[in-house]
């Protein structure tokens, strides 16, 4: 396993982002540079790997670290943060017992060969270290991630509560879609075993029932971190990032260690009817990678499928948290595509977007979800391989694109906050967590989402390692 820091990352150094925080903070009140909007009045609710060694070990990839949360609550142009270790079977066995207990996505406490051949078909042993979303179903929030137990949690005190209804496998998604027109939360879960199978189900927040849209059969099941929804269809996109089920518990290697790179099957489009749950259309397409869909919706007799693709899964590797914590870092880039679905069949067409560097892509999701839409933020690099070190706004439509940076600094996801009472799809705010690494801290950065410019910034007292995704909640206090 890698080894922990021998001595801190040096100012500027994006490394400092992989550094374990060990320190968490009552709410307290944050510094404001410049001027928060007076509408602004909510949280930012976010988790990610704040906790990468226990004891003498490493874990080995960044996705394996353990969770924590972070709470930005916003009010009358104020901020204050709180952050909380998630209390999850996976934490507390390491605060207690110093050891790594479960399994994590590409860590495997050393399994013995008799519990590997006793539990045949049965990946390895997970918890519920929910590092990766955070979503509110009904009156319960939720921290994600790829295992099946979602962590219920409060969202004022950031106290864990407990888990809530496992998903129908033993990997899923830690990005659920709402139905466009339903409303009803839809996700999946690949179900391993002799006869694999992906699980599509859609559940009522409120009542908590759920009900199966479809059970696909998965010979080679795709390593699938996300999904894509319209009005009326669903589309699970299977890279050749694959895996033979029977081989996981026999083969002393974390999950994600399994999967392998097979170009040769290219991409196969699985369109579904969301209501009915039959198989429109099944479609082939080049072979490529990808952890993000954009937005996709029907236009015709065709679905616009966008997402940020990779020509391969090397990005996965890239990630290892002994190439993170290397002084120069050489990261595959997440590039904007568009793919065209014809519903009557036939091999998917890509077409052109601008070319530029976007990951963990954010839309105005409440409007413009499974429906046409212009504008997309997310982070990205400028091309040199390096981390992102940008936040980019893109028009899908005109194809223009402008960045916000600043020399040191690495932003995380840009959430974006619509201002109330308006039309226009790009007028709000961004929020963005941002890696000082000069400094040695983390800041709020919230820009104008129609510009990019600088509204305000409030500084927290302590780095908070590179983290994943998080939501805006208007009204939370």
């Amino acid at each position: 396993m890698p080894e922990a820091f021998s001595e801190a990352p040096a100012p500027g150094d994006h490394r400092l982002g992989f550094q374990t925080l060990d320190r968490e903070l009552p709410p307290a009140s944050l510094p404001v540079e410049g001027r928060l909007p007076s509408w602004l009045a909510g949280t930012l609710l976010r988790t990610g790997p704040a906790k990468f060694e226990v004891g003498s070990r490493s874990y080995n990839h960044w996705f394996d670290g353990l969770a924590m949360l972070h709470r930005f609550a916003f009010a009358d142009g104020a901020v204050t943060y709180a952050n909380r270790f998630l209390a999850s079977r996976n934490y507390l066995a390491a605060r207690d017992t110093g050891q790594m207990a479960y399994s994590e996505f590409a860590t495997d406490p050393c399994r013995s060969l008799f519990k590997r051949i006793a539990t045949s078909f049965v990946p390895p042993k997970f918890g519920e270290n929910a590092n990766v979303n955070i979503m509110q179903a009904g009156d319960e929030f939720l921290a994600l991630t790829e295992s099946p137990l979602p962590v219920v949690f409060d969202p004022g005190t950031l106290e864990t509560l407990g888990v809530g209804p496992p998903a129908p496998g033993q990997m899923t998604t830690a990005h659920p879609h709402r139905a466009p027109r339903s409303g009803e939360l839809v996700s999946y879960a690949t179900r391993f075993g002799p006869f694999t199978t992906y699980r599509v189900y859609a559940q009522d927040e409120h009542t908590k029932r759920r009900r199966v849209i479809a059970r696909l059969p998965a010979q080679l099941p795709s390593y699938m971190h996300s999904f894509a929804i319209t009005e009326r269809h669903i589309v699970l996109v299977e890279f050749p990032f694959v895996v033979t089920p029977v081989t996981i518990p026999l083969s002393g290697r974390p999950l994600i260690a399994n999967y392998h790179w097979k170009p040769r099957y290219g991409t196969r489009f699985r369109v579904l009817d969301l209501h009915t749950g039959k198989t429109r259309v099944t479609c082939q397409g080049e072979p490529f990678f990808a952890f993000h869909h954009v937005n996709a919706y029907e236009r015709g007799d065709e679905i616009i499928l966008d997402l940020c693709g990779y020509d391969d899964a090397g990005i996965v590797g890239a990630l290892y948290l002994d190439r993170l914590r290397t002084g120069e870092v050489h990261l595959p880039q997440a590039q904007l595509r568009r793919y065209r679905l014809r519903l009557s069949g036939g091999d998917v067409t890509r077409e052109p977007l601008p070319d530029v560097s976007l990951e963990l892509p954010r839309i105005d999701y409440d409007r413009r979800n499974g429906r046409p839409y212009r504008y997309v933020y997310g982070t990205g690099s400028q091309g040199d391989g390096g981390f992102a070190d940008r936040i980019t706004k893109v028009d899908v439509e005109g194809g223009a694109s402008t960045a916000w940076s600043e020399p040191g600094t690495y932003p995380g996801e840009p959430v974006f906050v619509r201002t109330p009472g308006t039309e226009r799809e790009d007028a709000g705010v961004l929020l963005s967590v941002v890696l000082d690494a000069a400094a040695g801290t983390s800041f709020l950065l919230a820009l104008d989402a129609t510009d990019l410019t600088e509204i305000a910034r409030a500084r927290v007292p302590h780095h908070i390692p590179v983290g994943l995704h998080g939501s805006y909640f208007p009204g939370l206090a």
